[in-house]
């Protein structure tokens, strides 16, 4: 039934659901498994970039702007050795698996690249974003299924304590508070 399966996976602990159910798939349908993850700021855990109003400050803008990159550049090697991980158990279970790590809009990207690459099916996964915090926040999932050119299978995740916390904390510093 489906060939090509792209699986969009990121850092958290909910995307190995998200991997698990693709794998599986690909192991039924003696599919190719394609495994995205995209760099972003809208990725839990993702370095905070620097606030512009700091650029006056010439010493701090610079010296804040180096953490920063070396935090993006730790945060996008966690990324890499999680596909590796996962490229590995895939590889293990007889699934013909590659990896890809691309930065930009998640949604978009995974869209894109479904599209270049012929999948005939998106699997991705689903925090449950509702009111206020999927307007501002965006919904990569709602994007995914409103763009794909192909079938999107989502996979609803349990929202993490720890993820809670995070989601609270942008909340709070974007000034909104969602309905959940």
């Amino acid at each position: 039934m489906f060939q090509k399966i792209l699986v969009a996976v990121d850092t958290s602990k909910s995307s190995k659901q998200v991997f698990d159910t693709a794998l599986s798939l690909a192991k039924a349908n003696n599919a190719n498994l394609m495994l995205l993850h995209v760099v972003s700021e809208e990725e839990l855990g993702s370095p905070t970039p620097i606030l512009p109003s700091l650029e006056y400050y010439p010493s701090v803008y610079e010296k804040n702007m180096e953490l920063y990159q070396q935090q993006r550049e730790a945060f996008t090697k966690q990324g890499l050795d999680m596909l590796r991980s996962r490229h590995q158990e895939a590889m293990a279970a007889g699934v013909n698996v590659e990896f890809r790590q691309l930065s930009g809009s998640p949604g978009r990207l995974i869209c894109d690249f479904a599209l270049a690459w012929k999948a005939d099916l998106i699997v991705t996964g689903r925090r449950g974003r509702r009111g206020l915090s999927e307007f501002f926040m965006g919904s990569v999932s709602n994007y995914v299924l409103h763009h794909a050119s192909c079938s999107v299978l989502t996979v609803q995740s349990p929202v993490q304590p720890a993820e809670k916390l995070q989601s609270a904390e942008r909340e709070v510093s974007l000034g909104y508070k969602s309905s959940n």
